[in-house]
């Protein structure tokens, strides 16, 4: 039975300071109510280049996808309404089939994740076998035909979009104890992915050893019930970096970014120990403040190459850190006086410029950089 990391002692972890100089301003340039229902994920499209200045949102049992012009312009593109009024999306990701053709995937409630071809607008396939809701969706940037779910029914799935195959499950002795909040694929390790949760842990898998049935559900050409799922019971490393609940974790290369109910993201590096998996130690590097963000169900976004993570907190504040410099330094704290609800996600875009924020109010906010020849 894997025992949870104890965290390294030695070296204290280095602290951003709330009060350093701000070295990016942001001005509010559009804000959209969508609807009345809570909005609780945004995020870009990434995986396609001639649409990163498209992302969508999530919120009742609406998927929107919207695009960001000039000047401040959103436009809406599409709208999906599922057939299921009690449907609560809770998460969204840009996801593809092999030729290329974008999709949106998202799930919440209902623990169905639905595939929309957004070309489309159609459902390219629904995927069903988690037994309770759905927490965050994720994709393979270096095979966006995959991608993993977390859920409230203790475990993690690999999924093919393209053939609409479960290929693993990542549950069992060694897995999550209770609801998984959180998933992410390392940015370069094909095989790796960190799962996070209510159980207080952050876990790290691999599917190195089932590869070959990664391999095969791309090429699977009976129906998709009769594949052969593989279950993964064992990660390689747990680590108890947090106190509590842990509802969103990042990979920074080899590093991981996690954040609990306790006002700050955690910056720390696992420490595996090849021959004797589930051991090793959780060094904890750095930590970037966030005031009041003591509710959990919120979620950091960062830029395409991870330069500055944004995230919101209860009071309609977003905090934006610029992630590979010790000491931490705080680029930007955003604030609107109309801006008072919880944020649950941030939307960073590809080059960091814009910052969406979907709120719990049903409004979607737009920051834009101020650059010096506009100010």
């Amino acid at each position: 039975m894997s025992k949870p990391i104890p965290v390294a002692l030695g070296c204290e972890p280095v602290v951003g300071s709330l009060t350093s100089l701000r070295k990016r301003d942001y001005k509010v340039t559009n804000r959209l109510q969508e609807g009345k229902r809570p909005l609780y994920a945004v995020v870009f499209n990434f995986i396609d280049s001639r649409y990163f200045n498209v992302f969508a949102t999530v919120g009742g049992n609406r998927v929107t996808v919207y695009q960001c012009l000039e000047g401040g312009v959103i436009a809406v593109l599409q709208s999906y309404v599922d057939e299921d009024k009690d449907e609560s999306f809770y998460t969204v990701s840009w996801a593809c089939n092999i030729d290329g053709a974008p999709y949106v995937v998202a799930g919440g409630f209902n623990g169905i994740i639905r595939v929309i071809d957004a070309g489309s607008e159609k459902i390219h396939k629904s995927f069903v076998g988690h037994g309770d809701s759905i927490n965050e969706i994720r994709t393979q940037p270096l095979k966006p035909s995959l991608v993993v779910s977390a859920s409230k029914d203790e475990s993690v799935r690999l999924w093919n979009v393209h053939t609409g195959i479960c290929i693993l499950i990542f549950a069992g002795a060694g897995g999550h104890r209770n609801e998984v909040l959180s998933v992410d694929f390392h940015p370069s390790d094909i095989y790796r992915i960190a799962s996070c949760g209510m159980d207080n842990t952050v876990k790290i898998w691999s599917m190195k050893e089932f590869w070959t049935y990664v391999e095969k559900s791309f090429t699977w050409t009976d129906l998709p019930s009769k594949f052969p799922t593989k279950y993964v019971q064992f990660p390689v490393f747990i680590a108890s970096v947090h106190t509590n609940y842990v509802d969103c974790n990042r990979w920074l290369g080899d590093f991981i970014l996690s954040k609990s109910v306790d006002n700050e993201i955690v910056l720390w590096e696992p420490k595996v120990k090849e021959q004797t998996p589930g051991e090793g130690v959780a060094d904890i590097l750095q930590k970037y403040p966030v005031p009041e963000c003591d509710i959990w169900f919120i979620k950091f976004s960062c830029d395409f190459h991870y330069n500055a993570a944004a995230i919101g907190n209860r009071e309609g504040k977003i905090f934006v850190w610029e992630l590979q410099s010790s000491p931490p330094v705080l680029v930007a704290r955003l604030s609107h006086a109309q801006s008072k609800s919880p944020i649950r996600q941030t939307a960073m875009s590809y080059d960091g410029s814009i910052i969406l924020s979907c709120c719990e109010d049903g409004t979607i906010w737009r920051w834009d950089v101020v650059t010096n020849s506009t100010t």
